[in-house]
């Protein structure tokens, strides 16, 4: 199977990006399973994370079959293989950069760029980008998603990214979001294991 279309297997499940930003190697795995636990299948550490390869590696091993493992804030096309070589599978950045987005389309890896603009999304769709992610979503509003969503191909998912809570998502999928990536309202620095498994509950029920 593909990288992409295990992505999409993974996202079809259940179409939340939990956002990783400043996690540890030595605690990534235990809040993976929690993660994971939850119903989670898409996890992203972010490259301004402390030692994100190793952790990256960590999650990619043990979650194998089970979780798309990737890196986030991606922002140079030679981090895409040094990714792709800890097992990391999903290219996030916070800008649409044609360069990392091709090279990760090129290496078969799922490209998730940050767009803010029908501009930028149709720049990034061009060099080969599996889905988009709206960012920040605390500049944007569901209006503005659903004008994009007019416009885009239709079969481009569109995540708002940014500010999201569980109580905060209906407007943005009656709009037209397939999906989001979420920060701090589900992990940030200091949390246990256990306070992101109950944080990543309420997302997944509220989904529902």
């Amino acid at each position: 199977m593909s990288h992409i279309q295990a992505f999409n297997d993974a996202f079809a499940r259940c179409p939340l990006i939990a956002i990783l930003r400043g996690v540890k190697p030595d605690e990534v795995e235990g809040i993976g399973e929690a993660l994971v636990d939850a119903g989670f299948t898409l996890i992203e550490v972010p490259m301004n994370s402390p030692d994100p390869l190793d952790s990256v590696a960590r999650l990619a091993k043990r979650f194998e079959g089970r979780a798309i493992i990737g890196a986030g804030t991606v922002l140079h096309a030679d981090q895409v293989e040094a990714v792709r070589a800890a097992g990391g599978t999903m290219i996030i950045s916070p800008n649409a950069n044609p360069q990392v987005i091709a090279a990760s389309a090129a290496a078969g890896l799922v490209s998730l760029p940050g767009i803010a603009t029908p501009t930028e999304a149709f720049a990034a769709i061009d060099a080969g980008a599996t889905a988009l992610k709206l960012f920040p979503a605390e500049a944007a509003t569901p209006g503005v998603l659903k004008a994009m969503r007019a416009v885009l191909p239709k079969d481009m998912r569109l995540l708002p990214v940014g500010g999201i809570a569980p109580d905060t998502m209906d407007p943005w999928l009656a709009a037209g979001a397939a999906g989001f990536g979420l920060g701090s309202a589900l992990y940030k620095i200091g949390l246990t294991a256990e306070q992101v498994g109950t944080n990543a509950q309420a997302f997944v029920a509220a989904l529902k």
